[in-house]
């Protein structure tokens, strides 16, 4: 069984400069830079979360880049449901939102089956790679062609580090070239009302640290911040 742990965080904006604003605002940072997703016409900004109990978390923001068609086969959705019209209007006229987290595992093939033995189709493992100052960053990641999340965003996304075939304890992480922000991740909670079954994805993959209650669907990210203890809600997720 892989074992999973918490890699970042998604806030999903309706343009990178709105994105940098509202960290400003509500964080008290602003975000070191990230890169572009030719793959999916996006591009994002980053800045590391981790701390004792989240040791290789980071925090994306992430908007459609303007102008940029995806690479993505035609009728394949973008990840994290950007393409999902009713997010994107949420987006537009309440601001960044927090909408989902993405998990890193070492065999991020046997955690997809993994999950399909508990009925749940994560998507294709798709190879992705972006440029950055110091090379090229690679990765392969789960992105179902509908491009849905699942779970209203409180299953995780999972990510492999790396090349095909590359051993992942060497495998570049983004954490590698991330300064720290002076804001830490200090807890990550999700409530959904299928909570025992959302338990048992997460004992599939080998995921802990993620406190899962009965509720209406959404998440709960606790921050330590130069602004103090910030909670981000997910709305509507």
């Amino acid at each position: 069984m892989s074992r999973a742990q918490v890699d970042h965080l998604v806030v999903v904006a309706a343009s990178l400069a709105q994105g940098v604003a509202w960290c400003e605002q509500t964080l008290g940072i602003t975000p070191g830079p990230g890169g572009e997703h030719p793959l999916m016409g996006t591009h994002n900004r980053l800045f590391s979360v981790a701390g004792t109990a989240f040791p290789r978390a980071y925090f994306e923001i992430i908007a459609i880049q303007p102008g940029v068609a995806p690479l993505r086969a035609a009728g394949r959705q973008r990840w994290f449901d950007m393409d999902d019209r009713e997010l994107q209007a949420r987006v537009a006229s309440e601001g960044p939102q927090l909408v989902h987290f993405v998990a890193s595992v070492p065999g991020v093939v046997s955690a997809v089956k993994a999950l399909a033995t508990q009925g749940l189709d994560r998507g294709s493992v798709v190879e992705a790679s972006r440029q950055t100052a110091t090379g090229l960053l690679s990765w392969r990641i789960t992105v179902r062609d509908d491009g849905q999340r699942l779970f209203y965003g409180t299953l995780p996304t999972l990510i492999q580090w790396g090349e095909a075939g590359e051993d992942p304890a060497q495998a570049t992480h983004p954490l590698d070239a991330m300064p720290a922000s002076g804001v830490t991740l200090q807890a990550l909670q999700v409530r959904h009302p299928r909570p025992e079954q959302l338990q048992a994805a997460y004992a599939a993959i080998g995921l802990t640290g993620v406190g899962v209650t009965p509720g209406p669907p959404s998440l709960h990210a606790t921050l330590q911040t130069p602004r103090g203890p910030v909670t981000l809600e997910s709305k509507g997720i």
